[in-house]
């Protein structure tokens, strides 16, 4: 007997890039902090249902499992103001001249508002590598239509704070829950004007 064997093997691993694409928006923010992209896929299922007569099953329809999106945990090794306005809102207060780009406050929505961060397509790279340990293009996973849930933050005596994120990615009708595509390289993360 012959078996056929798969055309590619793709050995990916770490995660190297996490872009966010905001809708409506031209620019994308990066960052290759994050060190942990867990993903659980969203169902609902409806019931199987079972003809049993007198003790003898006689027909049976199986349940039916819908894929409703992902919910999406995000860890980074730094708190990043930018990524946390997107996931919830609120308002980031910059520096002034030379210290532009520097972070005064970060404030969330207040309680009842409306701001409830933006809608985006996440983008999570990883590497794939060959026998000889040479990276020989990236995995590049996209999941549409993500919303954040609101962030807490803790901090524990000796120890980096890591944030997690939690995203519901959740695509309309008709659109894909993700797609893979393959690149030669990351994206190049420029630094901000």
């Amino acid at each position: 007997m012959s078996v056929k064997k798969s055309k590619n093997e793709i050995p990916t691993i770490d995660c190297e890039m996490v872009t966010i694409q905001v809708e409506g928006e031209t620019d994308e923010i990066g960052f290759t902090t994050a060190n942990s992209i867990a993903v659980e896929p969203q169902t609902e299922t409806q019931d199987a249902v079972k003809l049993i007569i007198k003790g003898k099953l006689k027909a049976q329809k199986p349940e039916n499992v819908t894929i409703t999106g992902h919910q999406i945990t995000l860890t980074d090794n730094v708190f990043n103001p930018e990524l946390v306005k997107i996931l919830q809102g609120g308002i980031i207060v910059y520096g002034t001249g030379e210290d532009a780009n520097k972070v005064i406050s970060y404030t969330p929505p207040v309680v009842g508002s409306d701001d409830k961060g933006s809608t985006f397509t996440l983008n999570a790279y990883s590497a794939q590598y060959n026998a000889a340990g040479q990276i020989v293009n990236y995995e590049k996973i996209s999941y549409p239509t993500c919303k954040g849930v609101p962030v807490a933050f803790g901090a524990v005596d000796g120890e980096f704070r890591a944030p997690e994120y939690t995203i519901n990615s959740m695509p309309d009708n008709g659109v894909a829950p993700y797609s893979i595509t393959y690149v030669d390289s990351l994206p190049t993360l420029t630094d901000p004007t």
